[in-house]
């Protein structure tokens, strides 16, 4: 790819992102629009609709990225829970890597590259028909010592990246984790009203109601009435009592009586709640290979976009457009963001398909789901938009370079560097762009303005950010940024630009739109642990196999400490800090259990704890008018 069409795609995406910028200072301040971009703030009270009309809501406004980029950890954490402060966290954190590793590739790694004259000597006078590969490591010379700066930049931020890992992360969040633990939840919950103004049907729905409760209610006495029952909650007067229950196995059988820890009561997803382990177990296979058949069918498009970056390639697919691509705008374009643009509207539909996947996995929790979801979504994208892209070839052909694993370093330094410029356009279009939408709301919007007029005012649900799609994004750009800090720097700067605009966006998110429906307790950090780690090693790979090609054998031998040194801080940190994100230690759990001995809310809150746990396909439903004695429960915590 050329300079120039890098600039067009940069061009094309700061222009959609300066637009959606003024779209949403003006929509936003728009009373209609309140429960689009400000739903939050109108369930909780702190915004109102004003009817009367203001010039000022036409003209845009800059004070919420003020207030957005002022919003402290301790507010996210009151507000919107351990979950976003992980979030927010994952966002800070390569923040700080990549604003360290952009001072030494730009002013470091990116002028060695310039000066090298192994590809062609860059033409600084008509910059923009230079190739994109100047600025990378392919234009060092083979055997120049200048290598031995590129050497040291991988031990550096190898070093720098462990440090940030280890230090004021995992401790700080097993903190946090207790105080959450430690406060009761707050909670809020919306009705939804079904029904307008229309007396003339009045009598007829609620006949209708009545026939349908009644049913409804025989079918629950069935269930209630069965001899026993597969699965149940059981709450214990101890926290120790709970935890000794939980790790001792129950039966001789260790799948004929299985312990778990129960979720919060938002949390439960109740259609596997009863399900054996055997049916558990089958969920868990079909999910396996309904996920590598998604994998592979998803190389299709990965393969179309590889095509559009290479206009011999097009020109060979469609002969009648060779016209039209000796345009030059034309073939920037299509050269430099259509690839991009096209791969990431194909995975917009990855996230709901995993979510769906791990929903029939077996998981009891809600929280369980959107965590298998993430990893799901974050493995998926790195096999097929990263190792796909890079080796741009058929499944065999993926899957033979992994079953020879001395010659994986030779082939990713050869396969890697190539691809430099199109992770640089997918960062700048899927990043910039995809994050700028985010502050628009687009679905929402038209889906707003679509039942405006068919809906009742007091309709108002409250969104969840949904995590399994933006974290794996992060974590992905993370990877992208590590693999080609020390290849082509050039990255970094859009990269840090991404990175900055998500604060302030999903600052702004968690203040006015999202609010949480339940929490995983912080469970994502290790998954963004094991991704950072994972990309360490990829880059000491692909550093082991670039120093072999530039013939620099001493340089290669001495990155081999590096992923083994690595790995090894791993597993350290499985060890030390793991535990904290599965459960409690004994000595806490004492502790705690001490302090509430003698607290009078306790007696309450196991009174609470009675009915706390309520499967809906048992709860009484309360449509009809004229249904009292349809709504009583089925059991009564008298008969508890």
């Amino acid at each position: 790819m050329l300079v120039s069409a890098l600039l067009t795609s940069l061009g094309i995406n700061s222009g959609l992102c300066v637009l959606f910028f003024i779209l949403y200072s003006i929509l936003r301040n728009q009373p209609s629009n309140y429960e689009v971009y400000v739903p939050r703030l109108l369930v909780e009270g702190n915004s109102k609709r004003r009817s009367h009309f203001n010039l000022e809501r036409l003209i845009p406004s800059t004070g919420w990225i003020k207030r957005a980029w002022k919003l402290s950890e301790e507010d996210i954490l009151s507000s919107s829970g351990l979950d976003a402060v992980v979030f927010m966290r994952v966002i800070t954190f390569s923040l700080r890597v990549f604003s360290f590793a952009g001072i030494i590739g730009v002013f470091v790694l990116l002028p060695v590259n310039c000066m090298g004259t192994q590809l062609h000597e860059i033409d600084f006078e008509d910059l923009s028909n230079n190739s994109l590969d100047v600025f990378t490591i392919s234009n060092v010379n083979s055997g120049s010592k200048w290598l031995w700066i590129h050497f040291s930049a991988v031990y550096i931020l190898t070093i720098f990246v462990c440090y940030l890992l280890y230090h004021n992360e995992a401790k700080t969040l097993y903190k946090r984790l207790l105080h959450l633990r430690s406060e009761p939840s707050q909670h809020k919950y919306i009705r939804i009203g079904f029904f307008g103004q229309k007396v003339d049907l009045v009598d007829h729905y609620e006949k209708k109601l009545e026939d349908i409760e009644q049913n409804l209610r025989l079918e629950q006495s069935d269930l209630s009435l069965a001899d026993e029952t597969r699965a149940a909650f059981v709450s214990f007067k101890s926290r120790y009592g709970a935890a000794i229950a939980f790790h001792i196995q129950q039966s001789i059988n260790p799948i004929q009586w299985i312990t778990e820890l129960a979720p919060e009561p938002d949390d439960v997803y109740w259609p596997f709640f009863s399900s054996s382990f055997m049916r558990r177990w089958m969920s868990k296979l079909v999910v396996v290979v309904a996920c590598i058949l998604l994998t592979i069918l998803f190389l299709i498009p990965v393969v179309v976009v590889q095509g559009l970056t290479n206009l011999s390639q097009l020109e060979i697919w469609f002969p009648f457009l060779k016209s039209i691509l000796t345009i030059t705008f034309v073939s920037q374009v299509i050269t430099g963001y259509l690839p991009s643009l096209i791969l990431q509207l194909f995975l917009k539909i990855v996230p709901p398909i995993m979510e769906f996947l791990s929903s029939i996995q077996g998981y009891i929790s809600h929280s369980d789901i959107e965590k298998s979801a993430c990893n799901k979504v974050l493995w998926f994208t790195i096999w097929n938009i990263f190792f796909a892209t890079v080796f741009s070839g058929s499944v065999l052909y993926l899957v033979n370079i992994f079953l020879e694993p001395k010659d994986i370093p030779a082939k990713l330094a050869v396969a890697v560097p190539a691809q430099a410029s199109f992770f640089i356009a997918y960062v700048v279009t899927s990043g910039w762009t995809s994050t700028a939408s985010e502050l628009c709301r687009i679905i929402p919007l038209i889906y707003s303005l679509v039942t405006r007029f068919c809906k009742s005012t007091d309709e108002l649900e409250v969104p969840s950010l949904p995590y399994h799609r933006d974290i794996p994004r992060i974590l992905f750009f993370a990877l992208l940024g590590i693999t080609y800090f020390f290849l082509a720097p050039l990255i970094l700067p859009f990269l840090l630009m991404y990175l900055c605009l998500a604060y302030i966006i999903f600052s702004n998110q968690f203040k006015n739109v999202y609010m949480p429906k339940y929490e995983t307790a912080g469970k994502f950090w290790p998954i963004v642990h094991n991704s950072m780690i994972f990309s360490l090693v990829l880059m000491h790979a692909i550093s082991i196999g670039i120093f072999t090609l530039k013939k620099l054998s001493i340089a290669s031998t001495l990155v081999f400490p590096l992923p083994v040194l690595t790995l090894l801080f791993n597993e350290y940190c499985r060890k030390r800090f793991l535990p904290i994100f599965i459960a409690y230690p004994a000595e806490v759990l004492m502790k705690k259990d001490k302090e509430e001995a003698n607290d009078p809310a306790m007696a309450e809150f196991f009174d609470k704890l009675v009915t706390a746990y309520q499967d809906p396909a048992l709860l009484p439903i309360r449509y009809s008018v004229n249904s009292n004695s349809l709504n009583s429960p089925l059991i009564s915590s008298a008969d508890v």
